[in-house]
């Protein structure tokens, strides 16, 4: 069975929302052109933006093995995200619920 961890990426300080989802739509437009292997191990996208360390945030469940490639993408495009914990692992049954909307590959 696949396993996933949390990748939650963060807004610059101070940026807003809108702004914020725009450069995620870059962000994941990019990675999808160049890089659509990764793109598709990214399997769900939290359904809502939340607030991590008063910073504007979007969670997305990827596979494990592909976590830190998907990070390396953010950070070479200017894309900040949390520390992942590689040992807090999910099933894709748990990105299911209301709050997870799987992407379309």
């Amino acid at each position: 069975m696949t396993e996933y961890v949390c990748l939650t990426l963060l807004a610059e300080p101070g940026e807003a929302e809108p702004a914020f989802k725009a450069r995620l739509t870059a962000f994941w437009t990019h990675v999808l052109r160049t890089r659509p292997d990764d793109y598709e191990r990214v399997y769900a996208e939290a359904t809502r933006f939340a607030a991590t360390g008063g910073r504007v945030s979007r969670q997305y469940m990827v596979e494990c093995d592909a976590a830190d490639a998907v990070a390396a993408l953010a950070t070479t495009s200017g894309v900040a995200f949390a520390p992942v914990d590689p040992d807090d692992t999910y099933t894709k049954y748990e990105a299911a619920s209301p709050d997870w909307f799987q992407l379309d590959h």
